[in-house]
């Protein structure tokens, strides 16, 4: 088997035609030099240079052909051990992040991929669109590295979770709702409306609990009409008149036609966003992904 040294040492004396320059360019003795050359002819059976006395030394024909490939091969190798560097400081790799769309709205993700960019060019970056749920089963099945996504009471075995934004909450609402003439609403103003909730059917935490509170607040019962899985559709609904959304500020940017956004001056409640991740990760590039998203906290 060749040896990255054999082939260094060749490669160096086929480009400086001298064994002492290659030697002191190596930073070797001449004599281990010219012991490595001797070995890498005895293991390949063939005769790389010409040695003379009195003539600059030469290349074989063999010697010739092996110069390309050796020069390649080195190149490989430095190559796979800059990226085996890099892998292991974290600098290189593969990270798998899922997303809600708050966080596209909100900023977050972009501010999270935006800081963790400098010095991290090497890592390649997967982001996926993915409901909170379905978040947390990729969590644990280890289909994603983090995620982006709604802080739940508990979480799978092995996840963890820290709060990374939060906002307040307002109504979005038909443009020709009587409500939409204010500037802002009162959570008495809510008394009797069709709510929509973000929530899926199957979940007992999110968006329907906070529709609770916020009534409760004002002492009514809110009327939950429709449950969709997502902010657009809740929205989409809400334009059409089927109710309203209390829904996370940021989602104002949707700019959906005719809705309107209102903002609730008397509901001091907050909506959280999560950086869910594995308790333990080996992964040098996801460690290093979670220590820069975990200093992105608003």
């Amino acid at each position: 088997m060749l040896s990255y040294r054999q082939l260094e040492h060749f490669v160096t004396v086929a480009q400086e035609l001298h064994f002492s320059r290659a030697a002191d360019k190596l930073g070797v003795a001449q004599s281990a030099v010219s012991v490595q050359v001797q070995q890498l002819e005895q293991q390949l059976g063939v005769r790389l240079l010409q040695r003379n006395k009195r003539k600059p030394i030469t290349l074989t024909d063999a010697g010739e052909l092996l110069y390309d490939e050796a020069v390649a091969v080195l190149r490989h190798m430095e190559r796979a051990q800059q990226i085996g560097q890099l892998a292991a400081q974290g600098m290189s790799g593969h990270v798998k992040l899922g997303y809600i769309s708050s966080s596209v709205t909100s900023g977050v993700l972009a501010r999270m991929l935006t800081q963790f960019r400098p010095g991290h060019e090497q890592v390649h970056m997967q982001v996926l669109a993915m409901e909170t749920p379905r978040q947390l089963q990729a969590l644990q099945q280890g289909e994603i590295d983090a995620g982006l996504l709604r802080p739940r009471r508990r979480y799978p075995e092995g996840v963890t979770a820290v709060i990374v934004h939060s906002e307040p909450f307002m109504v979005a609402l038909a443009e020709n709702h009587p409500l939409a003439r204010h500037e802002s609403i009162s959570v008495a103003d809510l008394r009797g409306q069709t709510f929509i909730a973000p929530q899926f059917i199957n979940e007992s935490e999110g968006f329907a609990e906070v529709l609770t509170r916020l009534a409760e607040t004002a002492g009514f019962s809110a009327r939950e009409a429709y449950r969709v899985n997502d902010f657009v559709t809740a929205t989409s609904l809400a334009a059409a008149g089927y109710g309203i959304v209390v829904l996370p500020e940021s989602n104002r940017l949707l700019n959906q036609p005719g809705v309107a956004f209102r903002p609730l001056r008397d509901f001091k409640e907050n909506v959280h966003m999560a950086l869910a991740y594995r308790e333990r990760e080996n992964s040098p590039a996801v460690r290093a992904f979670l220590a820069v998203a975990r200093r992105c906290v608003d």
